[in-house]
């Protein structure tokens, strides 16, 4: 049997997924990374975007993230998300809703903190819809 590395994403909600894995393909504020058994100590900041779990050599799960931190050991790969689901759970009509929202709060937003909230939102929105559609090209 593979080694195998434990990975939990926790979201503010619940655990979202807690199963030792081949690999986890983490979407890094600095660039997408995989973790793996023996690992080297890592943290990261986490951007919006898809978390590929892998068992057996393919893709097992895929978990949207609105962002977060992940911290890798040598044994344990453990994701703390703002925000996080399944993409099959991801719904295109709440997720056009919800961006249009947030385009319609940018363009109201009335100082630098509600523009950055709102310009946040709308990244979020771009990873959500990237993740129902890896073809679409976010703008």
């Amino acid at each position: 049997m593979a080694e195998t590395l434990q990975f939990e994403l926790v979201s503010p909600e619940r655990l979202v997924f807690s199963e030792p894995v081949e690999m986890v393909v983490v979407p890094g504020a600095e660039g997408d990374f995989g973790a793996m058994p023996r690992h080297s100590l890592l943290i990261s900041a986490v951007r919006p975007g898809v978390i590929d779990v892998y068992q057996n050599g393919s893709v097992t799960h895929r978990i949207f993230v609105a962002g977060g931190f992940a911290e890798v050991t040598a044994e344990r790969c453990t994701v703390l998300a703002e925000e996080a689901l399944a993409v099959g759970e991801l719904d295109a009509g709440a997720v056009a809703s919800r961006t249009d929202a947030a385009r319609t709060a940018l363009n109201a937003a009335a100082d630098d903190r509600s523009r950055a909230v709102a310009q946040r939102e709308v990244a979020v929105c771009e990873a959500m819809q990237l993740a129902l559609d890896p073809k679409a090209v976010a703008h």
